[in-house]
């Protein structure tokens, strides 16, 4: 048997990794500045994280939502903590796209209304409702397309108030920095916007913080930047450093029943562990600070060089727009300079660091790509 063929990848093998490096099969060291989309918030192989897992998986690795898990009211309550939204409730599932299959749909059960305001160069995944709510058409198979769906210009406060009074909106759907789309950040004023009109016509405010949110911005969530708050918070990648696991939090006024959601596998002994991990090295090493000190620098730093279009992002989540005639400068870094990042369509890398990066591996960054924008 092959593998189904859908990934462009690179002729790489990593055998191990720590912290912000990894090491191929060849002993080749790198420094991760992607950390496999978004997801290794607390670096690679922490060991708190790594005791965390063992010591579960030696004990109890899986049981299903039938019995009482006590590590997923232990995870509500320290993610109500570190998140400041002790008053929320925690629904725990097992990727981003998930997460916003079901606050998609629980928006939908809590108000009885279909139409979903998203906007273009979204991506909130790959499953049915969350790939139809996606700006990329060359995902969407013809049983995604819908009409429920309504795509608007990104921050376009005029067609969103025309869309309020044209559908009756369910809820609006928004990364509070886009990542695929090439690292565009929402203005305050735009997220309020969005609260206020959510508040005027009973429409749910989904924020989508599945590469944006956990403290990458400088803020547990990068809405947080605009001092409002959504409804329904998503959340995967960095929620489990590596472990597949991700989770929606809900305002209190929206109200479960049994059987309104359902997951197998999501809130996994071996899954809260992992997250619980990640929340504690957090608060521990003071990671979001942190992202938001040398997030700055670096964005300060990149916006000296030569060549570049624009520097957009926050914290530890930043997007370097080049000429075209810079196209290969990723690959000049991964293979010339042995640094991971990752990119955005047509010529935006992306950096999506651990937490954890510390200010010598940014220098080491910020040397390579001066040498790159300037040969």
């Amino acid at each position: 048997m092959k593998l189904f063929d859908v990934y462009p990848i690179n002729d790489i093998t990593i055998a191990k990794a720590a912290g912000a490096q990894v090491w191929d099969d060849k002993g080749t060291q790198y420094l991760d500045l992607y950390g496999g989309h978004a997801v290794i918030s607390i670096g690679h192989t922490h060991p708190h994280y790594v005791q965390r897992l063992s010591e579960q998986l030696s004990k109890v690795g899986f049981y299903s939502n039938s019995i009482r898990i006590p590590l997923q009211q232990e995870l509500a309550e320290k993610l109500g903590q570190v998140s400041g939204r002790e008053d929320y409730q925690l629904f725990l599932c097992n990727s981003g796209a998930e997460a916003n299959e079901n606050a998609l749909k629980l928006a939908s059960f809590h108000n009885g209304k279909k139409k979903i305001i998203a906007f273009r160069k979204a991506f909130h995944g790959r499953t049915s409702l969350a790939v139809a709510a996606t700006d990329n058409p060359k995902i969407v198979a013809p049983v995604n397309e819908t009409d429920n769906v309504v795509f608007l210009p990104w921050e376009d406060e005029t067609a969103l108030e025309a869309a309020f009074q044209q559908h009756a909106v369910s809820s609006v759907i928004i990364e509070g920095i886009q990542g695929v789309g090439g690292i565009n950040v929402a203005s305050p004023a735009f997220l309020q916007k969005i609260r206020r009109l959510c508040d005027a016509h009973n429409a749910v405010f989904i924020a989508d913080a599945v590469q944006c949110g956990y403290g990458r911005s400088g803020k547990f969530f990068s809405h947080d930047h605009a001092g409002v708050s959504a409804d329904i918070y998503t959340m995967a990648k960095g929620m489990g450093n590596g472990f597949p696991v991700g989770g929606i939090i809900i305002a209190p006024h929206i109200q479960p029943s049994y059987g309104l959601l359902g997951t197998t596998f999501g809130g996994n002994h071996l899954a809260c562990a992992a997250a619980l991990a990640v929340l504690e090295v957090i608060a521990q090493e003071q990671l979001i600070q942190n992202a938001a000190t040398l997030g700055q620098y670096l964005m300060d730093q990149l916006r000296t060089l030569p060549n570049i279009k624009e520097v957009r992002g926050r914290g530890l989540m930043i997007g370097i727009e080049l000429p075209e005639e810079l196209n290969q400068v990723r690959k000049e870094l991964l293979f010339r300079h042995k640094i991971f990042t990752g990119e955005a369509r047509p010529n935006v890398i992306r950096l999506l660091p651990s937490l954890a990066l510390t200010k010598a591996q940014a220098d080491q960054f910020l040397v390579a790509f001066k040498t790159e924008l300037t040969k």
